[in-house]
């Protein structure tokens, strides 16, 4: 038996986990018309043959008709549900790994208007800042069907063949009932320690009866709610020695805060720039002083910190559930002696902020998560080797060297800088987004092993690539800041990007110009008023900052706001002119013919990117596709067979910002399945 803690079995009852790696309940948003599909078990399939000891499944899966699951989430209440899951948890139990399932009752984190548009149920009447909702005061009619709607659920749970259910308060109904901060009831379920539970305990005892003792019950909840009106750690160590003592549960999942808004969401689960591990202290307190299987999760993304959490005696099982998200063969090569080829969660929550969009979630860097149908993680050797010079080697290029090389092709990149990184290098260089550079740092390390061959401080021509007599050519050369278009005085702005590599130094007074919504325009007027300036971010969008998204807001919105810095919406630049040693901005509006000035000594600008194309266009004429692609083969990873020109002597494809002005998904997304159809 291996030494490793993270690979030493757990006995729970009758169920004996094969290792202490946890994929803990998430909501990825796969579901098909609110059931888990052959979408949702193939992502879940793949953690398996991964090698991961529990999976837990669905985050939040809906136990009531007055409890509507976001989009692509998943309806619990339905006894279709039963046989999908059956179906799930068979193809997991072959490859050794239990599997759970963690239901819920949003209460009033949910809206009104979704589903069957029933009013929501809460402890109070106060609605969740998050999801906006204003609930109905839950009556006693109301708690005796939900009660009973619980236990229904979970009883389709063991018919389906899963090894056991998590409840979850945490933010949800059970927790809306514990918490002083949205419990305003009076009577049975109001008031002290024992009516707030008292919902908890009865919805616990129902389901019991109906699943059987050898089935596993567990919950998930707060053992401090880090919030003055709050659950505090006192009350949740007397909650944690009820639950253990009641006979009714099975393990805790102990996590620290609160979810009713967007800081305590990002504080709960932490973003890149945030301390890694937060609350396992405190589900190490709970551990020690219930002794009782305690579960954890909370920004646990490397080996090192997850042993640490098992040998120390923290926690019984850990969840390393983003990292999974990332790369779901953590496990295997652990046990294979390949840690360094796990592809690392770099934290910039590109999947949890999507969720809270209402998008599917997806990774910043593994564009085959949560597309495992058509997209296998695995990829297959090419039928005949090829020659592939890539030029550019930001994060697009940097995926087209490694797939392409996997494959078993001779590559060859150029890079213009005397680093690889592109885009990625210039926002890592912010402390906060640091953690970014490892999508390139990765890929570096791939690429090594595969013999690719990096050309730096090469400004490649034309005569450069064909030179290099290759068989396709990739053109990764990404953008360059697109100006916005004003009336007048562009020559008086500067970009974001320049802030940023340091080419122009922050004015005192700044207005930033932020047309694009993404980080570039937030990292710029932290960078400015981080040195004492006045800082108004400007955008037309009715939001700042919409491509940041929720929990990366989050960070920012803690800096800016103790510093100069002021946010206006709805307003667009016009033009700049001087005015004596300064600059006059005009800002005007797209709903209706409105002007503004602001008198001020710097205007920054972010406005995405345009491609940086010269050589593409150079290249064009020369190869045998004239850079057209086969949209429907791309799509479908196929080989691209375009020959508009039988005279070229190389295949041309330009992928990521070289295309278009997106983001780093997009680029990766754009460099995976172009490479996995050479």
């Amino acid at each position: 038996m291996s030494s490793d803690p993270l690979l030493q079995p757990l006995q729970i009852k009758n169920l004996r986990l094969k290792n202490r790696i946890l994929v803990t309940a998430h909501e990825p948003g796969y579901a098909e018309d609110g059931l888990p599909k052959d979408r949702y078990r193939a992502y879940h399939v793949a953690r398996a043959k991964g090698g991961a000891g529990l999976t837990m499944t669905i985050g939040s899966a809906a136990v009531g008709l007055d409890s509507p699951p976001s989009a692509g989430g998943v309806q619990a209440y339905r006894d279709e549900i039963t046989g999908w899951m059956r179906k799930l948890a068979d193809e997991c139990h072959e490859h050794g790994t239990a599997v759970m399932i963690q239901l819920t009752h949003h209460g009033r984190r949910t809206r009104w208007d979704k589903g069957d548009w029933l009013p929501t149920v809460s402890a109070s009447h106060e609605r969740e800042i998050s999801h906006r909702g204003a609930p109905k005061l839950a009556e006693d009619w109301d708690i005796r069907r939900i009660v009973q709607d619980y236990a229904d659920a979970a009883e389709r749970m063991k018919e389906a063949g899963l090894d056991g259910v998590e409840f979850i308060a945490t933010g949800h109904l059970l927790d809306q009932f514990w918490s002083p901060r949205s419990n305003m009831l009076d009577g049975a379920y109001g008031g002290s320690l024992d009516n707030r539970l008292r919902l908890t305990f009865e919805v616990l005892s129902e389901a019991r009866k109906r699943v059987g003792e050898d089935f596993l019950l567990g919950i998930r909840y707060a053992g401090d709610e880090n919030a003055a009106d709050g659950i505090d750690p006192a009350e949740g160590l007397e909650i944690s020695h009820r639950l253990k003592d009641s006979g009714l549960v099975d393990f805790l999942n102990v996590t620290r805060g609160h979810i009713d808004d967007d800081a305590g969401l990002t504080d709960m689960i932490p973003v890149q720039g945030m301390r890694n591990a937060p609350h396992l202290d405190l589900a190490g307190e709970i551990r020690a002083a219930t002794r009782f299987p305690v579960f954890h999760a909370a920004k646990i993304p490397d080996l090192a910190t997850a042993r640490h959490a098992i040998s120390a005696g923290k926690v019984d099982m850990v969840g390393m559930t983003r990292a999974h998200f990332t790369d779901p063969d953590i496990v295997r090569k652990v046990i294979a002696g390949r840690e360094n080829d796990i592809r690392p969660c770099v934290g910039a929550n590109y999947c949890l902020d999507r969720r809270f969009q209402g998008a599917d979630a997806l990774c910043i860097h593994n564009p085959s998560t949560g597309r495992e149908l058509f997209m296998p993680h695995a990829i297959q050797p090419a039928l005949v080797p090829r020659r592939v010079v890539i030029v550019g080697a930001g994060p697009a290029g940097m995926e087209a060297a490694r797939v392409a090389a996997e494959r078993g092709h001779e590559v060859i990149v150029h890079e213009a800088a005397k680093d690889a990184g592109g885009q990625i290098r210039l926002t890592a260089q912010s402390i906060r987004r640091r953690e970014m550079i490892s999508i390139i740092e990765w890929r570096m390390s791939e690429c090594a092993r595969r013999g690719v061959r990096f050309h730096f401080n090469s400004l490649a021509d034309a005569g450069t690539v064909t030179a290099e007599n290759p068989d396709v050519v990739i053109i990764a050369t990404g953008g360059l800041p697109h100006q916005v278009p004003l009336r007048s005085g562009e020559e008086f702005t500067v970009t974001a990007w320049d802030i940023l590599a340091g080419d122009a130094q922050p004015g005192r007074s700044v207005l930033v110009f932020d047309n694009a919504g993404d980080h570039a325009g937030l990292q710029a007027a932290e960078v400015i008023a981080a040195t004492g300036a006045r800082v108004e971010i400007v955008t037309p969008d009715r939001s700042f900052a919409p491509e940041v998204m929720a929990m990366n807001l989050t960070p920012y919105m803690r800096s800016l706001q103790t510093l100069d810095a002021h946010f206006t919406v709805t307003w667009r630049l016009k033009s700049v002119i001087r005015k004596g040693n300064g600059l006059l901005a005009e800002l005007g509006s797209d709903y209706g013919e409105v002007t503004r000035f602001r008198e001020v000594d710097q205007v920054v600008v972010n406005n995405g990117t345009v491609p940086l194309d010269d050589l593409y266009f150079e290249l064009r004429p020369f190869s045998s596709n004239l850079g057209e692609v086969d949209i429907a083969a791309l799509t479908a990873m196929a080989p691209q067979t375009v020959t508009s020109n039988p005279e070229g002597g190389f295949q041309l494809f330009r992928i990521g910002d070289a295309v278009s002005s997106r983001n780093t998904h997009a680029a990766i997304y754009d460099a995976l399945r172009l490479t996995r159809g050479l």
